[in-house]
């Protein structure tokens, strides 16, 4: 087996796909790219079990079929080094010896047996659901969602996004149960009613590849497994088993209380205010009081104190409240516009944060958060 490929072509290809490899696999196999050469076409797998990302190459110069299993970090680490220039792989089946020449050298390398790598997944016809989607679409869903995902190994169905289809709309939904945050798309439906939990590895495998994707990518799952197909890639992930809480009993729906703020100025703020808040609690109050709100920080234990005020557009009663400051300042750097919208009913129930104008009216995307206690 045999083949010509350009260092660089190859490198961007194996640093796609070598994302998905973890540092703690636990079968010795998956430290290696699966090479399979078929006439010209170059397939390139990397896989962790959970999620499994394929490349495909078309090479001008290639001889023969087969395939091999060839070491990652090694073949990463020397591509890295090689300006651009064409390399010739010559693999020996038998032996799986596998010499890389280029144009002052040879690099050689032992491979694995390619049919010890593990069998993709299939999707069971009886239970596939099948639709196609605008990667844009798929990749706002994706990023506006990802950071409010939790880490939590006693609910595993909080650990992904949950996306939800149905024949007029597309929903994305993720939570930690202390943030939540709701994208909705009415210019693309699925023409089915159906839902999946995507885990969270293989969507920010997604949220990297997709910005070069320019044709819709086809998504197949089923009750186990969902496959997303895109021009040069295929990815493979098993979803999270279970049922999503039921995410809109927790969106309140009358809040009268309503503060229009500069988002940047807001931000800015709080990362100033947050220095002094207590550690352990990160504790911020917001004091809304005619058309200015305060905001305010304290660590007791160490007497450090800050407060800041700015102008904002109150609509609503006197009111103080806290949240963490972490989370407000992570939901804030994820809301596109200029001015957000506060929506509070008061201290004991979750504040909503929306943009105060649509950049795209099929898109409509509220975040929320849970307050804190300020005299706990």
């Amino acid at each position: 087996m045999k083949f010509v490929v350009s260092s660089t072509d190859l490198l961007s290809h194996l640093q796609a796909v070598s994302r998905v490899i973890s540092s703690k696999n636990t079968l010795p196999i998956l430290d290696n790219f699966l090479f399979r050469l078929n006439d010209n076409e170059l397939e390139i797998t990397a896989s962790d079990l959970e999620s499994t990302l394929i490349t495909k190459m078309v090479l001008e110069n290639a001889t023969d079929s087969g395939s091999i299993a060839i070491p990652a970090r090694i073949l990463t680490d020397t591509l890295k080094e090689f300006p651009e220039q064409p390399l010739t792989f010559e693999i020996n089946l038998d032996t799986l010896a596998i010499v890389i020449s280029s144009e002052n050298g040879k690099f050689s390398i032992v491979g694995q047996k390619g049919t010890d790598f593990p069998q993709l997944p299939t999707v069971k016809d009886d239970k596939k659901t099948s639709f196609n989607i605008n990667p844009d679409v798929l990749q706002s869903g994706i990023t506006k969602t990802i950071f409010a995902t939790a880490d939590d190994e006693l609910r595993p169905v909080m650990n992904g996004i949950l996306v939800e289809l149905s024949h007029q709309e597309i929903t994305f939904v993720a939570s930690d149960a202390h943030k939540l945050v709701r994208y909705q798309r009415s210019d693309t439906g699925a023409g089915t009613d159906s839902s999946f939990i995507l885990p969270k590895k293989p969507a920010s495998l997604l949220k990297n590849i997709l910005p070069k994707e320019e044709n819709e990518v086809t998504v197949e799952f089923d009750d186990k497994n969902a496959f997303f197909r895109l021009s040069d890639y295929r990815l493979v992930s098993r979803l999270v088993e279970g049922n999503y809480p039921s995410y809109n009993s927790v969106i309140p729906e009358n809040n009268p209380n309503k503060v229009t703020i500069n988002r940047i100025d807001f931000f800015n703020t709080l990362k100033r205010v947050s220095v002094f808040s207590n550690q352990a609690s990160n504790l911020v109050k917001l004091q809304l009081t005619g058309n200015q709100v305060t905001i305010s920080a304290q660590d007791i234990d160490f007497s450090i104190s800050a407060y800041e005020r700015l102008k904002c557009q109150y609509d609503g009663t006197d009111m103080e409240i806290g949240f963490k400051s972490i989370f407000l300042i992570e939901i804030l750097s994820n809301l596109p516009t200029e001015e957000i919208v506060m929506e509070l009913s008061d201290p004991t129930r979750a504040g909503l944060l929306l943009p105060s104008s649509k950049e795209n009216e099929d898109e409509d995307i509220l975040m929320l958060l849970m307050p804190m206690m300020i005299n706990a």
